[in-house]
């Protein structure tokens, strides 16, 4: 796996970790991808095959596996938007899974992040998705 499939398959791994993959799931990911490099410069076979190479990966690894595979090929700033597009991705539909928090907190502490780091996007990440003003008077 190369740094740019290891940082879609932990994105995967996010959507998935709840052990469904709908197709409203599928569509949020390919969303949070397609605007970045070097996704952007993909056409829909590229994507397709991406997916379906990664989909057989964590059909035999699962949502754990399929990190553990992918974190060696990342960088720490690659790590660290990882973790906050897991985040966005599990957040997305405001229905966090407890199968989804242990995933989120699973993959913190196997990032290797510097002391805090994890912790802070993953607080920021809920402060993003948080309905502010569903409380508001």
């Amino acid at each position: 796996m190369n740094s740019a499939e290891s940082f879609a398959a932990v994105c995967l791994a996010a959507v998935a970790s709840d052990g469904v993959l709908g197709r409203d799931e599928a569509r949020s990911l390919r969303i949070e991808l397609e605007f970045r490099t070097p996704f952007s410069s993909m056409d829909d076979r590229e994507m397709t095959d991406l997916f379906d190479r990664l989909l057989a990966l964590w059909r035999d690894q699962g949502s754990e596996g399929l990190v553990q595979s992918a974190l060696p090929q990342l960088t720490p700033p690659q790590r660290e938007t990882a973790l906050a597009v897991a985040t966005q991705l599990v957040r997305a539909d405001r229905v966090v899974e407890a199968e989804e928090l242990e995933f989120l907190q699973s993959l913190a502490r196997n990032l290797d992040l510097s002391p805090g780091k994890a912790e802070l996007i993953i607080e920021v990440m809920d402060i993003l998705h948080r309905d502010a003003l569903a409380t508001a008077n």
